[in-house]
């Protein structure tokens, strides 16, 4: 800042006084400019300001305004917090690709408020680089456009029809289905839900790829729509799922029923037809379930509840079938959710167990055990896990159940650690595909080691193959973690899925086990001996163990241990025992 000094001088030229100036323009200058921006960061639009990494530093009021987020709850967050769900990937990959490349984009953004309601904002980002080039934050301000009408028919498009098929979504289905209810109750004529579930379709979606997946369904959502009358409701619930809601069938309930019918075979044998996707021909089914309605004797949730049911029900029957719900199934479905309520209250009133089944090597020593989940019910009794398991991962109760079996199976590890006999054996327990995509699901397990202080090496976590290769990276991640912190994985019922040696590699697997249904029929199926040979040989050439699962006649330890299988698991060793019996068992053996 430059500074000038001055004389005063008498009149025979002698200095009375020096005084000196401070040019202060230039502060004036910037406590200007900053008081500018200070005014522009508080518009009516709304700022964020992040650092080079996306994090949120800063934000302005008319950022809260327009969001519902305080500065302490978007600060330290990313723009993630304002995630609507409704741009797919590819929208932010060319979102980035132009920011890298011109520093700069602007385009129309959904976005979701505090308060969940969805709106359009017309969103600028800028990137703010150092003098030498490296990006050091970025900048975005944003407007809501949402009043538009435009913007408004499109906020109706979003929330009422599925973005990928154009089909009704849920939504709009069941805002139909009550109208239709009513017009029936005034009518007096039948209608129909058929609740439409592709057969195998994961499968595809796996080994072709999501895009073509995607395809797939869009052209299934055009062969319904030309397979039903003018009127109809097509609509897709998400996945795989889709229904069709027939009204004004006939008064008669039996005309009714073979009027449904007759869609739903129609409907089947279209979707049945090869497809030509991209030079692909492929092939699917629909698994079909039915419910017939009639007024208000049902309400809407159990309607889609009865054809869902009737929909499963043909999946079991062996599939690409129609199958209409009837008072046989009523009864199913009424047992079905009577456990289902006495399952929400089996944690908590302790009537869950593990029980422990021996793992031995080839000289028939313990090696370990799988901890198997079991219900005592004080009126129903033993419940098996193939009674109870799949209507738990369907709930989502199979997350808190998870999570007590890991912290049982951990404190019975500690417990063990002070006996020769349990000391080094390593427990093994199975993990939900549903647990393996909780968010937390590595600190869970962090935790429950830390908590009990065990050697993680004594810790084995058994994954099906369709659960590792649902979302493989971040399954790779999820089990990397795990392993750094010394935790082994086994791949359960290895070979019962489609697509088990394109992703072995990818996973940091110890140990393959192989199915019970290829070691039961042995003796009898030549194809099985060879897909055990087969799986040894896989083992070994990825420097994995194997264990073989359902060992339970000497016939069949003969087999496998002739071909390289040296760890085994079945009722030719014990069952399945309670902890106490367990422990009296591994005493003796």
């Amino acid at each position: 800042m430059p500074i000038w000094t001055a004389y005063i001088k008498t009149d025979n030229g002698r200095h009375l006084a020096r005084i000196a100036f401070t040019d202060i323009s230039e502060r004036k200058q910037a406590e200007e400019t900053l008081r500018i921006a200070a005014i522009a960061f508080e518009s009516q639009e709304g700022i964020m300001v992040t650092d080079a990494n996306g994090v949120i530093q800063r934000v302005n009021n008319a950022f809260t305004r327009l969001t519902g987020y305080s500065t302490e709850d978007a600060v330290e967050k990313t723009p993630a917090l304002l995630s609507s769900g409704r741009h797919d990937k590819h929208f932010y990959q060319c979102m980035w690709t132009t920011l890298n490349e011109q520093k700069y984009w602007q385009g129309e953004m959904w976005n979701k408020r505090k308060n969940g309601k969805i709106c359009a904002d017309w969103l600028t980002i800028t990137a703010v680089a150092a003098p030498n080039g490296n990006i050091t934050h970025y900048v975005g301000t944003f407007s809501d456009i949402t009043s538009n009408p435009e913007s408004l028919a499109e906020i109706h498009r979003l929330a009422y029809y599925d973005l990928l098929t154009q089909l009704p979504n849920r939504r709009m289905l069941l805002d139909r289905l009550r109208q239709a209810l009513a017009a029936s109750n005034r009518s007096k004529h039948y209608g129909a839900l058929l609740f439409l579930d592709l057969d195998n379709f994961k499968n595809l979606n796996d080994t072709r790829g999501h895009y073509i997946g995607d395809l797939l369904l869009v052209e299934i959502a055009h062969r319904l729509n030309a397979n039903v009358r003018e009127g109809d409701t097509v609509a897709r619930l998400g996945g795989d799922e889709f229904v069709l809601m027939l009204e004004n069938l006939s008064d008669n309930l039996q005309e009714a029923a073979i009027q449904a019918d007759l869609v739903g075979e129609k409907v089947r044998d279209a979707i049945a037809l090869p497809y030509r996707l991209k030079g692909l021909e492929l092939w699917c089914t629909a698994s079909i379930g039915v419910s017939l309605f009639y007024g208000h004797e049902a309400s809407v949730d159990e309607l889609l509840k009865y054809s869902d049911f009737a929909m499963y029900h043909a999946k079991k029957e062996g599939r690409n079938s129609v199958r209409f719900f009837d008072p046989e199934m009523q009864a199913t479905l009424i047992e079905r959710s009577a456990l289902e309520s006495d399952l929400r209250h089996a944690l908590g009133r302790q009537q869950l167990r593990l029980y422990y089944q021996i793992q031995v090597n080839n000289e028939r020593r313990a090696i370990g055990a799988e901890a198997l989940l079991r219900w005592i019910h004080p009126e129903r009794g033993l419940i098996l896990p193939e009674q109870f398991i799949p209507l738990a991962e369907k709930t989502g109760l199979i997350v808190p159940i998870g999570l007590w079996v890991l912290q049982t199976a951990c404190a019975q590890i500690r417990d063990w650690s002070s006996n020769p006999a349990t000391s080094s054996l390593q427990l093994a327990l199975n993990a939900s595909a549903l647990e393996l995509r909780q968010p937390d699901f590595v600190e869970h397990v962090r935790q429950a080691i830390f908590t009990t202080g065990i050697n993680p090496a004594l810790l084995k976590i058994e994954l099906t193959e369709s659960q590792l290769i649902d979302n493989i990276s971040d399954t790779v991640a999820k089990m990397n973690a795990l392993k750094a912190l010394g935790i082994r994985f086994s791949m359960d019922d290895f070979g019962t899925a489609y697509s088990s040696i394109a992703y072995l590699k990818q996973l940091p697997l110890d140990q393959l086990k192989i199915d019970q249904t290829f070691i039961r029929d042995l003796g009898d199926n030549s194809s099985n001996a060879a897909l055990v040979q087969a799986i040894v040989l896989m083992g070994r050439t990825f420097g994995l163990d194997v264990i073989a699962e359902g060992v339970e006649i000497e016939a069949q330890l003969e087999f496998i241990n002739l071909h390289g299988c040296h760890a085994y698991q079945g009722y030719l060793f014990s069952r399945p025992l309670p902890l106490e019996e367990f422990e009296e068992f591994i005493e003796r053996v």
